[in-house]
């Protein structure tokens, strides 16, 4: 069954062993990484100008072998690579979703980072013995080779690093990290994590292979916990998440069930992240227009999305689902608030008692049209 990004991360940390030492974890790679370069790069003497094509030359390679390995094996599962999609599309694409895409604390890192031995047999198994053959031919080209292909690994790792920090850490800011971050961020979406944005250092492949997919990111809506108003409603529905969510994000089909949606104009089905729609609304007695944009989709687990409209209004809806028994305990969550503050006394003298009625009454709506559209037969009879 799936679970929400929270229970996946609660279970995982709990499955950590008690003795995992995250700061070890990390001073090892890098104290090992930084050892192996030097003593690749000690076999290194009086470079010739061609020669130093090799620095590139390797960068570019090791950029194309990651671009491989994390399109191929990273997100479509083979026999001789089960380990590595398991922890990887398993583990990491259900701990960080859209939405949810920082570590919380170091512990966090165990399913950023690589396990400490691979970069070990990175080193030793492949990297050693392909520097023994060239050194045969060119001890500067081999020399150079071995140092840059663990300079690769480190960069990788660390980038990736990077791009799960906190938003308010400061290196977040730095334009080549924060567009890293973007694409990385764009990779895990759902619909995106088998098709898009496998590169982590640099997009260079993702742009030569037409599998690089930018958006900006969408303007941050002006909610704060001072003005803010929270409403949130669950209600058990006879049904698989998946389907119970994929109905609920189907918003063409909201006026059928939301006594607050008059009409909307939008992509039929359920709506990934990015997708736009305009809905016409009658809400605490008001008519509006609301302009919505998707935040994210995970089928079965949560669909988010954020407008804007009349009267300085601006809107986060949230839906979550998680399996209950043989059903779906389904949770719609609504934070708004009104930029003037005529609005804002309207909305707690008058608006806000109605909205809660409706959105409550929601709920019984959305539970009786899931369990037809899903049972007809069953709830006819």
């Amino acid at each position: 069954m799936r679970q929400t990004t929270q229970a996946f991360r609660e279970r995982y940390r709990a499955d950590i062993h008690p003795r995992y030492n995250p700061w070890l974890h990390g001073a090892f790679v890098l104290l090992f990484g930084v050892l192996a370069i030097g003593g690749f790069w000690s076999t290194v003497h009086q470079v010739r100008p061609l020669e130093w094509l090799t620095v590139p030359l390797t960068l570019l390679f090791f950029n194309f072998g990651v671009y491989l390995v994390h399109r191929h094996l990273g997100h479509h599962k083979k026999n001789f690579a089960r380990m590595f999609y398991a922890r990887h599309a398993g583990d990491h694409h259900s701990f960080f979703a859209p939405g949810h895409m920082t570590y919380d604390s170091a512990r966090d890192w165990r399913v950023i980072l690589f396990p400490a031995w691979l970069i070990v047999v990175h080193t030793v198994v492949f990297t050693l013995p392909v520097w023994w053959l060239l050194k045969q031919v060119d001890a500067n080209v081999a020399g150079l080779f071995g140092g840059c292909l663990v300079l690769g690994y480190l960069m990788y790792e660390v980038f990736h690093a990077c791009e799960h920090l906190p938003p308010d850490n400061p290196v977040t800011r730095l334009p080549w990290i924060r567009q890293m971050r973007r694409l990385h961020e764009l990779h895990h979406r759902r619909e995106l994590m088998q098709e898009r944005n496998f590169n982590i250092v640099f997009p260079l492949m993702d742009y030569l292979f037409g599998t690089l997919y930018w958006e900006p990111e969408p303007a941050p809506l002006p909610l704060t916990r001072m003005t803010m108003t929270r409403m949130q409603h669950q209600i058990s529905i006879a049904g698989s998440p998946i389907d119970v969510l994929a109905y609920a994000s189907t918003v063409t089909r909201w006026p059928e069930w939301h006594p607050s949606s008059l009409k909307v104009e939008g992509q039929g089905g359920a709506l990934h992240a990015g997708l736009r729609f305009e809905e016409d609304i009658l809400a605490g007695g008001r008519t509006g227009h609301l302009s919505w944009e998707v935040n994210e989709y995970l089928p079965g687990r949560r669909w988010s999305a954020w407008a804007r409209g009349d009267h300085g209004l601006s809107l986060v809806v949230t839906y979550e689902c998680e399996a209950q028994g043989e059903g779906t305990r389904f949770v719609r969550t609504l934070e708004y608030q009104f930029t003037g503050l005529a609005m804002r006394i309207t909305n707690r003298l008058l608006l806000k008692r109605r909205i809660e009625r409706e959105s409550a009454a929601s709920m019984q709506a959305l539970r009786e049209m899931v369990q037809k559209t899903l049972n007809p037969v069953g709830v006819s009879a």
